[in-house]
């Protein structure tokens, strides 16, 4: 129950704001407040502190121009401080979280009288690792001989341009220039260079490294711990949750999560508990290894790391026998053409074919050699987590047979070693499960990938539904979460979501209309065709003509669902229209952009050509986009293994795949496309979908209902 104290502390705060910064109320914003603040009120606790009810999750769908980031943030606050409770803001774009850190956060505390105190949160991933990039900088220059030898083993070394980057980064964190930030670097850092400077926790050394003062990750952590409201990504939130929970962010039992731009949480979830291995690949790790085990041996001897690296040789031995037979077994299964897509020159952008197997299920012989090798793979991962220690009790102080300075230069190495043993685990344990016939099924696929010695078999596996990952690691201990996006329900309801997000039922699930006047400021058009797009010449010629005619009036976004078909329009206008077009896939999206607007305020017309990426998280107000043409209904291609072994799943229960998942998944593209159009409550334009299939199909006419309530003119 709210008590009076909290509901005038959330009306002073957001009657304060609006008053200071001369706005009115919003319909759908009080509603949101309100919402947010019942739901956490609601919540019941022990004589600790601690939930005792499942009511704890509250999910709001908030149309564009809602003004989502103050409801939850005058809502969810003060709530949390008389709770005695942190709130984690979680987003899914760096975008988004820039934008709360350093607008939407000062703003408020500038004009309402709420207080509280905050902080960034980021992966050590997004931050340059110093005592890495010494050892780039000064590879070679090592006392101990060993490493040395490792190092020309790994052949080390740090191409012209690359030194020349390196010693920019040191320089200009140096001089203080720079926070070590990737995303705050002033141009883009190519992701292999920048893995060489960056690390994780398995080769932190935390406060034992020789550069933790000077630490710009540990810097910008700060007292995480000591603020009120840590804002995050899904990303950093789901590697806190895998590792247990309150390891990097607070514990989830004392934590108020807000999940916004919350409709990717399933996807991101699935990425966090998936796996992979590559036959070839690890075995050239394993013969990597097995060469580092000598140097480690001899820089370590006569210590407990010595008998543990001389112990780790025959597990490592015992799976490079195994590997080779089961390259062999699974080689064959490239030419069986049923499950095999494409050809290896086919795809230029995925570079690899794909076999699945049905229902996740793996053949018998496959799963025993699974077990094989997972026997060994835990071997593995044993003495080199107790090498690690080793190391770690020497970074301590606790051991006096080791050198400190010796056992802070290994202890990286050895937890990068670790981690991909961990990996390699994760896969084999996946693969030697049995499944339970009553639980949902994994998805197990290979991915045959052409290399120099000639292919090389990744191994995959993943939950088809977040469900059960998210119901276990975040729903179940949370105190409590807020889930908020733009695009929640799909087809008129949230099944979708729920089902991919195993939120409880006794959750709350609230829809809050857009401020938008959706009949004065837009309207959908439906032109007269007399085919589908599964006419491809007719519907291809159909998009040129419809462009053309459209004359060169008004800024144009044109979404398509796949490249061939976008290359293909682009190809067939004339060329003076060619002219004004900036096509994804020629020019780089940021690029894209940034020529748009410059084009458009120079009274220069512009019309930009995206695929999905383009239909979601871009901000074109006003003048910039007043026209979005949709080629067609965004039904995904049926290639995915994850979606197509979650299909024989649902039809296997007696569902409809397609209604259940193509049709609802559609839904959300679509509303994300549409939603390009009205970024503030002063635009207006034209939103063209070019596929009559939207109101002759009974599915199609769901899918429409699904969108704002613009005016439709069917033609």
């Amino acid at each position: 129950m709210l008590s009076d104290d909290i509901k005038l502390s959330i009306q002073t705060a957001y009657s304060g704001f609006l008053k200071k910064k001369g706005l009115s109320p919003r319909y759908g914003q009080r509603l949101m407040i309100a919402e947010i603040a019942k739901a956490l009120a609601a919540i019941k606790t022990d004589s600790d502190d601690k939930r005792t009810s499942d009511d704890h999750v509250c999910v709001v769908e908030a149309g564009t121009g809602t003004g989502k980031t103050v409801a939850y943030l005058v809502s969810a606050i003060p709530m949390a401080q008389a709770m005695g409770k942190k709130v984690v803001i979680s987003t899914a774009t760096v975008a988004l979280q820039d934008q709360i850190v350093t607008k939407d956060i000062p703003d408020l505390l500038l004009n309402s009288p709420l207080s509280f105190s905050f902080q960034l949160a980021k992966g050590r991933g997004r931050y340059l690792c110093l005592s890495q990039l010494d050892e780039l900088m000064t590879a070679g220059g090592s006392d101990d001989p060993n490493m040395a030898l490792w190092q020309e083993l790994r052949a080390v070394t740090v191409d012209k341009a690359s030194a020349e980057l390196y010693q920019s980064l040191s320089m200009a964190v140096d001089q203080g220039r720079w926070d070590g930030d990737r995303d705050s670097w002033e141009d883009e850092i190519d992701d292999v260079v920048w893995r060489r400077v960056t690390t994780d926790h398995n080769r932190c050394t935390g406060r034992n490294c020789s550069f933790y003062d000077e630490c710009v990750f540990y810097q910008n952590r700060g007292n995480l711990h000591k603020v009120d409201v840590i804002v995050a990504n899904h990303d950093l939130v789901l590697a806190d949750l895998v590792l247990g929970g309150g390891a990097i962010l607070p514990a989830p039992e004392d934590t108020i999560y807000i999940f916004d731009e919350g409709h990717h949480l399933p996807d991101k979830a699935l990425g966090h508990f998936s796996s992979s291995s590559y036959l070839r690949g690890t075995q050239s790790w394993l013969a990597e290894l097995e060469k580092l085990l000598g140097s480690v041996a001899q820089t370590f001897s006569n210590t407990g790391i010595q008998t543990f690296a001389e112990q780790l040789v025959d597990p490592i031995q015992q799976l490079q026998q195994q590997l080779p037979l089961v390259q062999a077994m699974l080689a064959p299964l490239a030419d069986q053409t049923d499950n095999f897509r494409g050809g290896f020159g086919n795809d230029s952008k995925n570079g690899y074919s794909v076999y699945r197997f049905e229902s996740g299920e793996i053949p018998p012989e496959l799963k025993q050699q699974a077990k094989i090798s997972s026997v060994e793979t835990v071997a593995v991962r044993k003495y080199l987590s107790q090498i690690a220690e080793i190391l770690d009790d020497a970074l301590e102080g606790d051991r006096s047979d080791i050198n400190k300075s010796e056992a802070e230069q290994w202890y990286p190495i050895v937890g990068a070693q670790l981690a991909r043993a961990d990996a390699v685990d994760r896969l084999w344990q996946s693969y030697c499960r049995d499944e339970v016939a009553s639980k949902i099924p994994a998805a197990r696929w290979l991915n045959f990938h052409e290399v120099s010695q000639g292919i090389d078999i990744e191994l995959c596996s993943s939950p088809i539904l977040a469900a059960d990952v998210l119901s276990q690691y975040l729903w179940s201990r949370c105190f409590a979460s807020i889930v908020t996006s733009a695009t929640i329900v799909a087809v008129g309801d949230f099944e979708r979501f729920k089902m991919r997000t195993g939120i409880p039922s006794s959750g709350g699930f609230h829809v809050v209309p857009s401020p938008f006047d959706y009949a004065d400021a837009g309207k959908v058009v439906i032109p007269a065709m007399d085919f589908d797009p599964s006419d491809n010449v007719r519907h291809t010629q159909f998009i040129v003509d419809f462009l053309i005619e459209s004359g060169k009036r008004i800024a144009t976004l044109v979404l398509f669902t796949s490249r061939k078909q976008l290359q293909e329009v682009y190809d067939l206008l004339p060329f003076e229209y060619q002219e004004i077009v900036l096509a994804q896939g020629l020019v780089a999206k940021s690029e894209i952009i940034k020529k748009h607007k410059a084009a458009i305020d120079d009274g220069d017309y512009s019309v930009i050509f995206g695929l999905a990426s383009f239909a979601e998280g871009i901000d074109l107000p006003g003048a910039y986009c007043e026209h979005v043409v949709i080629s067609k209904l965004p039904f995904a291609v049926p290639e995915d293994p994850v979606d197509e072994t979650l299909s024989e799943w649902i039809k296997g229960q007696g569902g409809n795949p397609f209604m259940q998942i193509a049709v609802p998944d559609a839904a959300i593209k679509l509303k994300q496309a549409v939603g390009r159009l009205l970024r503030t409550e002063m635009d207006h334009g034209q939103i063209s979908i070019l596929d009559r299939r939207i109101v002759k199909k009974r599915y199609g006419k769901a899918i429409l209902n699904s969108l704002p309530p613009f005016p439709v003119i069917v033609g």
